[in-house]
């Protein structure tokens, strides 16, 4: 009898054994309590590392005082804000900036560019949609509000604010999707090396400057594509230019872009260096609005034909992942 119990209570405890583990696929994040969570961080911190399903963060309305990472093994995370306008993640963090805690781990006694961030994003599949990203430095340099690194990355129905550096979409292999966006800021505020769709954006400029800095490597087909989107700007904005090349083969193109008055008709920058004309690539089709003065653009840009534009959708620079954000 005993034999028999003993074998009985090992079956049990095999099955219990055997029964899979279960994550959970979404948290909430509330400042009044009600949520999981009081932070965003601590909720990205509870999803399974390596995760293969989605996890959705659902963020209850609120001012997010948080340098928020998102690491590389944490992959398929989706933030959701309750609302676009209300839901705002937020810090003041800028190049120059002295570091509070001493040295950083790459022996830097203060914030550079690429530790300026409010949201950092290095793990793959990730997605945020209703709500705001914004760094509040003001005008003390480069400030960035969201920098990511991940790949297969869309941004839907947000808005990310700044002045200098606002959005920096960042590492070679990177493809990232924003789509109905509201994007600000003053000088090169749209940067980085990733391949980028903008769908349907409005593009504020702050100041007289330049809006986008790719710096695109020989080995990609595409750098910065504009889709449908609209530039508009601030009464102090007079003179803006498209984008210059942080590097020599920077890639940016406007497709059916509608362009205030506040584009220079040059349209381009050369960045103070000739030698840049001879590998960059600048393009447009079908620019409309007071801003699209293409007969003074100038002579090392493009306007693309309507069969060379075909070649710019979302799907054909990005790849069919983005099939389902569409």
């Amino acid at each position: 009898m005993k034999q028999f119990v003993l074998m009985a209570f090992l079956f049990t405890a095999l099955r219990v054994v055997a029964q899979p583990v279960t994550y959970p696929s979404s948290f909430t994040v509330a400042q009044d309590g009600s949520g999981d969570f009081r932070t965003i961080q601590e909720a990205v911190n509870a999803v399974r590392d390596l995760s293969q399903q989605r996890v959705t963060i659902h963020i209850k309305n609120g001012v997010y005082r948080e340098k928020l990472v998102i690491p590389s093994w944490k992959a398929m995370i989706r933030l959701s804000g309750e609302s676009r306008d209300s839901t705002i993640i937020t810090y003041d963090d800028y190049s120059g900036k002295p570091n509070p805690g001493g040295r950083d781990a790459f022996g830097k006694d203060k914030f550079t560019t690429y530790t300026s961030y409010t949201v950092l994003v290095q793990g793959n599949d990730f997605s945020a949609e209703n709500l705001t990203i914004r760094n509040t430095a003001g005008r003390v340099g480069q400030a960035v509000a969201l920098h990511v690194e991940g790949d297969r990355c869309v941004i839907a129905n947000c808005n990310l604010l700044g002045n200098q550096d606002t959005l920096y979409a960042g590492t070679e292999g990177s493809r990232q999707y924003y789509t109905h966006c509201f994007i600000e800021g003053t000088t090169d505020f749209i940067f980085g090396e990733a391949t980028v769709v903008f769908s349907h954006c409005v593009i504020r400029s702050l100041v007289n400057s330049f809006i986008a800095a790719a710096a695109t490597t020989p080995r990609q087909s595409f750098g910065f594509v504009f889709l449908d989107c609209r530039l508009v700007a601030d009464t102090a904005a007079k003179k803006v230019f498209l984008g210059r090349p942080w590097r020599p083969f920077a890639r940016t193109v406007y497709i059916r872009t509608e362009m205030g008055d506040h584009i220079a008709p040059a349209g381009w920058d050369n960045w103070r260096n000739p030698a840049n004309e001879q590998t960059a690539y600048y393009a447009e089709y079908g620019s409309t609005g007071p801003g699209a003065a293409m007969d003074a653009r100038v002579k090392w840009s493009r306007q693309l034909s309507a069969s060379e534009a075909k070649n710019y959708t979302v799907e054909s620079v990005l790849g069919d992942w983005v099939k389902n954000y569409l």
